[in-house]
């Protein structure tokens, strides 16, 4: 099987939306990440810290998904990040409540011997300089390397994140970063830019409408399933992350054909990840119902059209 790294937060959350609020639940980029790319016929590992408030069964959920928790560093006496937030009526916009970076504020991750010749390498939403630290420890040059990214560290970090930009494969942003970070209205222009950063695949997401695909002059645009419901979009990205590597190290293939499919994949595990508060539903999630919504995916984009114009006159 092949390897699969992912770096990020293992945490602790508190939301609340128009639907509902929760107490402390479990969330972290690194969770939502992981449980997504459990889906997929890969040997991960999350490298993360956490505090002795961290409860034993979550751990468990991970291992009892096949991922590797060797590299969860538990702090004794220390505290779980912990992020509030309440969302508003639309759900794409929120506020921050509350951050407590406890034992996150002084990470340093040590990634484990077994994966340090990874194949696929996610780093999840940290510090750049987290993130930098991660590649530095790799034996050997990962096949892929993808970024997630936020304006947070636009804003605070930009040099360190542009150093980091240079040395990954594919990054994900949304909209509102990618104009941030080029300066570019224009989203097939700020794509542009940022593969000059480095990067040979830039992907945006739109949220309710769906992710764009960048490579060299390719363009690939992947809908947002028309959903019913959205109960809580807390960690929709980083499961399309999730879902996106996933299918990618499984698949071993690096083309901008299977990057697409890749793209459906991430958008097909988000779409239930948004379904229930947390990650409840991507805990009970089965393999039978993400086949169904590829099927409805499928249908969804799947047309016949002739492409010659009749111009004869009647």
């Amino acid at each position: 099987m092949n390897k699969l790294l992912i770096v990020g937060s293992v945490a602790f959350d508190a939301i609340e939306t128009p639907f509902g609020k929760t107490d402390k639940i479990l969330g972290g980029a690194g969770t939502y990440i992981g449980l997504a790319s459990s889906f997929f016929k890969v040997q991960s590992a999350i490298v993360s810290i956490v505090g002795e408030d961290f409860p034993q069964e979550y751990i468990d959920l991970f291992s009892n998904r096949g991922i590797d928790v060797s590299a969860i560093e538990v702090v004794k006496g220390g505290k779980t990040f912990f992020w509030k937030g309440r969302y508003h009526n639309d759900l794409n916009s929120r506020d921050t409540l509350e951050t407590q970076l406890n034992v996150l504020g002084d990470f340093q991750p040590k990634v484990p011997q077994n994966f340090k010749d990874a194949d696929v390498v996610m780093l999840g939403n940290l510090h750049p300089l987290v993130q930098i630290s991660v590649l530095d420890q790799m034996e050997k040059e990962p096949k892929l390397v993808v970024l997630d990214t936020m304006n947070f560290w636009m804003d605070c970090a930009l040099p360190e994140l542009k150093e980091v930009i240079k040395r990954v494969d594919v990054i994900t942003v949304n909209d509102e970063e990618a104009r941030q970070l080029t300066g570019e209205y224009s989203l097939v222009k700020a794509a542009a830019k940022i593969q000059k950063m480095g990067p040979e695949f830039v992907v945006i997401k739109k949220g309710e409408h769906g992710a764009l695909l960048f490579h060299d002059k390719q363009v690939f645009y992947a809908p947002a399933l028309p959903l019913e419901e959205v109960f809580d979009p807390t960690g929709a990205g980083d499961t399309f992350a999730g879902g996106f590597a996933g299918y990618i190290a499984q698949s071993e293939n690096l083309s901008f054909k299977n990057m697409k499919n890749a793209i459906i994949y991430g958008s097909t595990l988000a779409s239930y990840c948004v379904e229930e508060f947390g990650t409840q539903r991507m805990e009970r999630l089965q393999k039978e119902e993400v086949i169904d919504r590829l099927q409805q995916f499928k249908a969804l984009t799947q047309f016949d059209i002739s492409l010659e114009l009749d111009n004869e006159e009647e």
